[in-house]
C-alpha cells in the first residue's frame, strides 16, 4: 500500500477510489451498461472471488469500461469456482468458471472489450421463464 504524504496525494487517492465505486454503485442504468457479477457465498470467497472482484473493477477502471461489478450468491457452480457472469446489453449473460486474478484481466480485456470468448464458459442447464 503506498503511503500518503501530502494533501495532494490525499485527494488523487480520493478519486481513485471514488471513482472504483461507482463501478458497484451504477445500478440506475443498469441494462445499458456490462453487468459482471461474482460469485461471493463460502466457496466463491474460499477460491479466490474476492481478489478476482477486486482485480475486474481495477482492469474496467484502467480501460474505462462502463459496467456494474457486483457480488452475487451461489450461482450452483462451486465445483468452478470462482465464477463469474457477464452480461452485456441486448446479450444474454455468460457464465465463466474457475476465474482467477490473471483470467480476470484477460476477461475484461478480450471477453468484454473485444467480444473475444474464452475458455472456461460453464454451459447453460436451465430455462428462464419469461411471463
Amino acid at each position: 500500500m503506498e503511503k500518503i504524504k501530502s494533501l495532494a496525494d490525499l485527494k488523487k487517492k480520493r478519486e481513485e477510489l471514488q471513482s472504483k465505486l461507482q463501478l458497484r454503485e451504477q445500478g440506475e442504468n443498469a441494462e445499458n451498461l456490462v453487468q459482471i457479477k461474482v460469485a461471493m457465498a463460502t466457496c466463491g470467497i474460499a477460491s479466490g472471488a474476492k481478489q478476482v472482484m477486486e482485480v475486474i473493477i481495477e482492469e474496467c477502471h484502467k480501460r474505462n469500461i462502463p459496467a456494474v461489478v457486483t457480488q452475487t450468491g451461489c450461482m450452483g457452480y462451486c465445483y468452478a469456482e470462482p465464477t463469474v457472469e457477464v452480461a452485456k446489453p441486448d446479450q444474454e449473460p455468460v457464465v465463466f468458471g474457475y476465474v482467477n486474478p490473471e483470467k480476470a484481466v484477460e476477461l475484461v480485456g478480450k471477453y468484454i472489450q473485444n467480444n473475444e470468448l474464452l475458455e472456461g464458459v460453464i454451459p447453460v442447464n436451465y430455462e428462464k421463464i419469461d411471463n
